[in-house]
């Protein structure tokens, strides 16, 4: 593009000739009727404005037979843009209906084999009529005449366009200075429009824009905001150039002064700071005991380190990473202790009772010390109701084997980078929790509890317990693979210990891979024990009464244990034993009398009102109340069942919040009582025209499980015959159809909470006496405990021989009654 008028001295002497003969070119003349006539030139892609000078190319043979014509003739041409650029032979109704005269120069070949011609615009033209189409276009158009003279308020508005167009020209550099000074010379409104519109790097689309726009005071307008778009995409880019340019600044100097700075302490003999860092990082990893595969990967990135700038974000990562390659515990073991007699003398001072879990860890240990480089290591897995000693017994392990002892709460993780890490592409990566926790324990063989793995929860983020899956398998974890590590981590040395409340919740995979041992509750007479060796004295230590030999009588543990704590384990009571102590401490320290024994009556005045309630058996024979014994997570409980028979439709109703299965218990035992009811000397009339209603006390309590089937059976047995079932017999079991007696689960607890209520019987499926094994000699002593097989066994012991009450009986239909009158 060039400027005429302005600056010719630069041009080469070839373009200066060849705009020369642009000017020669005279504009048409008007005819008669005020139009001109000219040859058309199609442009693609390109808008030539009025007065200004550009080179175009020619490709149609079309375009070239009407620049031919028009130059034998020395004549002006009329060019006309293209509505659709990818049409090749255009009619009249593809073009823009507003064009330009202009003049062509000679048409050149060019060395890629296009033509090229060098025109200048004159006039701006608005088409009329097309005269004919072949062998070129031809048309007629009406010359645009624009006001030569700007009236105050065009001034105006040139003086700010101007004002506009310098400021674009300070800001891109590809606009020479001197287009400025030109524009600035132009007086016509519509010329300065089109002058800066060929000036400015517009789109295609805008271009176009100015050129139909004829008014010149409109088109100044139009220019004026594009100039002020520019304008602020130039600012912006300006900024940004600047920022970019401190910032290189800023590095350059930066490197220039730690420059000087290396070359001043290699001339005082102190070496670069980072240098020495990075030697002494190079030196670490060669005398660490790692891997053949990890010294390998880490000098790598040693190296990557001496290759960088020293002021490099990378840097500080890729240390980050090499601490923790050299900070794990790869080939550092603790010596087991394999003394079996030894670990059973810690595992019974830390513990009472637990003995499976007991018996596993020395089955361990005996192995062990008969095989030392066994490598296998067991994988267990805890599972029992809060407060028990899961988590405790497996420091007692660690302990009786001489490891160190870490461990990790699972609770609530649901993201699979809390086990296996992030990758070090995100911006503070770390390992997971496994990794950081055998960097803590510093060894390779630690025992390692995984708390509460049952409640590890899958979302978006990934399966935290798929992840276990490879930690937990004796056949992967050799070769543990952490994301942001990325080398093979041996945990086969490990001890894997978990817990858990429930096995619900934990996915069949992982749970394949554990042994599981199953925590009981504590009973009584074992909390009591607990309380004793442990609870007692860790309590009075705390509160500073350790010297009172305070002691408490076994009656007042009784009532802390059931009046104030309901719970499997024993925290609660160890809770309930320390306000004791406060209690106590107080007195001490305000200078009063206080007891040395806590009795049982002291137990109500220290810890306020009793909180439960025991169940207590039935005071006296009973005719459609039973006594049952169900399982719960705190132990074991008796529940008496009540049945009631009422004028009705022989339907059966059951409340008490009984669960399906339990409801389903009650259908089997209706369906064995009518099987017998000939031999029970049962009327069949009464269940087709009288309701049977069953009862659980309690109903706020939600109860289920099918061992309450043969108490129900027994307690409608009694309900529909009048015979009275034994207050002191309590029984547990489920009922088939037949009558047959199946065993439940729980026994052991049942056992003792019929003990503990004053129950005298206890009836049990003949399969369940083999959980009897662990009873408590007292209990065992005092109990009467009859295994059965067979409904009917269990009617001769709980029911009396003969009934105490009217059996009920169905009142007979009207007609019935007529016909016996």
């Amino acid at each position: 593009m060039t400027y005429p008028n302005w600056n010719e001295d630069e041009f080469d002497a070839t373009l200066s000739q060849r705009t020369e003969e642009l000017y020669r070119i005279p504009n048409l003349e008007l005819k008669a009727d005020g139009l001109i006539e000219a040859a058309v030139l199609p442009l693609r892609d390109m808008v030539v404005f009025p007065r200004m000078v550009s080179p175009i190319f020619v490709g149609r043979e079309a375009s070239l037979a009407a620049l031919e014509e028009a130059r034998a003739r020395g004549q002006t041409v009329i060019a006309l843009t293209q509505r659709d650029p990818n049409v090749e032979a255009p009619g009249a109704e593809d073009f823009l209906p507003v064009g330009v005269e202009m003049a062509v120069g000679r048409v050149l070949d060019m060395p890629d084999g296009s033509r090229s011609a060098l025109t200048q615009g004159r006039r701006r033209v608005e088409v009329v009529e097309f005269l004919r189409v072949k062998p070129y276009l031809r048309v007629r158009a009406r010359v645009i005449q624009e006001p030569p003279a700007a009236d105050r308020p065009t001034q105006a508005l040139m003086r700010l366009v101007l004002d506009q167009f310098q400021r674009c020209i300070e800001l891109d550099h590809s606009i020479p200075e001197e287009a400025h000074v030109f524009a600035a010379s132009i007086n016509e409104p519509g010329w300065l429009a089109d002058m800066i519109a060929t000036s400015l790097g517009l789109t295609y689309e805008a271009k176009l824009r100015l050129l139909m726009i004829l008014d010149p005071k409109t088109r100044l307008n139009q220019l004026n905001n594009l100039l002020a778009a520019e304008v602020d995409v130039l600012e912006l880019e300006d900024e940004i150039h600047a920022r970019v340019q401190d910032e290189v600044d800023k590095n350059q100097r930066e490197f220039y002064l730690r420059e000087q700075m290396r070359q001043i302490q290699s001339e005082l003999g102190e070496g670069d700071i980072f240098t020495r860092e990075a030697t002494d990082l190079k030196k670490r990893v060669e005398s660490a005991s790692l891997p053949d595969e990890v010294r390998k990967a880490a000098m790598k990135e040693v190296e990557r380190i001496n290759q960088m700038p020293p002021m490099s974000p990378e840097v500080g990562i890729i240390r980050a990473y090499v601490d923790w390659i050299l900070d794990l515990p790869w080939d550092n073991f603790t010596p087991d202790n394999l003394d079996v007699k030894n670990a059973a003398k810690i595992l019974e001072r830390d513990h009472y009772g637990l003995k499976k879990a007991k018996e596993r860890i020395l089955e361990y240990i005996a192995v062990r010390s008969l095989k030392p480089k066994k490598d296998r290591q067991p994988i267990l897995c805890f599972v029992g109701p809060p407060g028990v000693g899961k988590t405790s017994l497996g420091r007692s392990i660690a302990d009786a084997l001489g490891r160190k002892f870490v461990r990790v709460s699972l609770g609530g993780v649901r993201d699979e980078a809390e086990i296996r890490g992030h990758r070090r592409t995100y911006i503070g990566a770390l390992p997971g929790r496994i990794l950081q926790t055998m960097k803590r324990a510093g060894t390779s063989n630690p025992l390692f509890v995984l708390d509460e793995i049952d409640k590890l929860y899958s979302d978006f983020r990934g399966d935290p317990a798929s992840a276990m899956l490879e930690v937990l398998d004796p056949e992967q974890n050799f070769a543990f693979s952490d994301h942001y590590l990325e080398l093979p981590f041996d945990l086969s040395k490990v001890m894997f210990v978990t817990t858990a409340n429930s096995l619900r919740y934990i996915p069949e995979p992982l749970l394949d891979r554990m042994e599981v041992i199953e925590f009981p509750s504590y009973i009584e007479e074992e909390k009591i024990e607990i309380a004793q060796r442990y609870l007692i004295p860790r309590q009075m230590e705390e509160n500073g009464i350790d010297d009172l030999n305070l002691t408490f009588e076994l009656a007042a543990l009784q009532r802390v244990i059931r009046s104030y704590t309901d719970e499997a384990g024993v925290r609660g009571l160890e809770r309930e034993i320390g306000r004791v102590c406060r209690k106590v401490a107080r007195m001490k320290a305000e200078g009063k009398k206080y007891p040395t024994t806590v009795a049982a009556d002291l137990i109500e005045k220290f810890l306020g009102p009793p909180q439960y309630f025991l169940s207590e058996a039935e005071q006296a024979d009973d005719v459609g109340v039973a006594t049952g014994l169900a399982w719960t997570e705190t132990g074991g409980e008796i529940m008496t069942m009540e049945i009631a028979v009422v004028e009705g439709k022989g339907n059966v109703q059951m409340t008490g919040q009984m669960g399906e299965v339990m409801q389903e218990s009650a259908q089997a035992a209706m369906t064995y009582i009518k099987s017998r009811a000939a031999k029970l000397k049962i009327d069949m009339e009464i269940f087709e025209r009288m309701d049977i209603h069953i009862h659980m006390p309690e109903a706020a309590i939600p109860k289920d499980g099918p061992s309450a089937g043969i108490t129900l059976a027994t307690a409608i047995i009694s309900a529909l015959t009048g015979r009275p079932v034994f207050k002191h017999v309590a029984m547990t079991g489920e009922i088939t159809l037949r009558g047959r007696v199946l065993p439940v689960g729980g026994v052991r607890e049942k056992v003792l909470a019929a003990h503990r209520a004053g129950i005298k019987t206890v009836v049990l499926p003949e399969k369940n006496l083999k959980d009897l094994i662990d009873l408590p000699k007292t209990a065992k002593t005092e109990l009467k405990i009859i295994p059965v097989k067979h409904m009917d066994e269990v009617l001769d012991i709980a029911l009396g021989k003969q009934a105490t009450v009217k059996p009920p009986k169905p009142k007979k239909p009207a007609k019935d009654e007529a016909q016996e009158e």
